[in-house]
This record gives C-alpha cells, sequence and structure tokens, in this order.
C-alpha cells in the first residue's frame, strides 16, 4: 500500500505524508531512532520515528511491538520506489495539498477489507 495521507498528525509532521506501509515480517530496522508520540486518528497513539543521527523522519510504528509499519517515502535512498495509489483522510486535507490525479481517495483510513 502506498500513497499520500492528510490526517492531522501527519499534516503536523510535513504538511502530509507520503507513505508506504508493510507488515511487520517484511521489514527490520536497525540503528538508533528517536520516537515520537501522540494521539491518532483511532484515539491510540501514532508512534513516529526519527534517524538520531539527521533527525529525518524514517517510519511509523513501534519497533517489536507493531503488526505493521510505514515507511516514509522522504526516506527512501531511491524515490522512484514510491508509487502513490491511494489517499487517506482527505476530510482533512487542506486546499493547498493538492492530490495527485488517478488515486483512489479515502475520507478516513480504509478498512482491511478494501
Amino acid at each position: 500500500m502506498m500513497g499520500h495521507c492528510y490526517c492531522g498528525d501527519c499534516r503536523k509532521a510535513s504538511g502530509f505524508i507520503p507513505f508506504m506501509g508493510f507488515s511487520r515480517d517484511a521489514v527490520k530496522f536497525s540503528g538508533r531512532i528517536l520516537q515520537h508520540r501522540s494521539k491518532a486518528a483511532s484515539g491510540g497513539d501514532a508512534v513516529r520515528n526519527s534517524c538520531a543521527v539527521c533527525g529525518g523522519l524514517v517510519f511509523g510504528g513501534e519497533v517489536d511491538i507493531s503488526d505493521s509499519f510505514t515507511i516514509y517515502a522522504g526516506s527512501l535512498d531511491d524515490p522512484s520506489a514510491f508509487v502513490p495509489r491511494i489517499a487517506i483522510f482527505t476530510r482533512d486535507r487542506p486546499a493547498w495539498a493538492v492530490v495527485p490525479p488517478g488515486l483512489t481517495l479515502f475520507e478516513a483510513m480504509p478498512n482491511s477489507s478494501g
């Protein structure tokens, strides 16, 4: 799953976040991270992880706890690997954040069944 998130938390972090979703089994993290917690739209915690060296946002989720993670497309060494297909939390999108044509739009978080 690749797309743009316009939720309030992503908007505060960076205007909006281009993200790539992965299951826990598909990723391995190493190195030191800086962790920030805030309230997610679901009422739980949103956990953002930054590189402890440069401070750049790298991924969302909690290592050893979360079932899935969001890798922030801005952290990719090869940005061409990011091909967005969806836009989520479009109800929170500010007018200045233009959604690329062709994305499937969701006003909130899409459910797991599609």
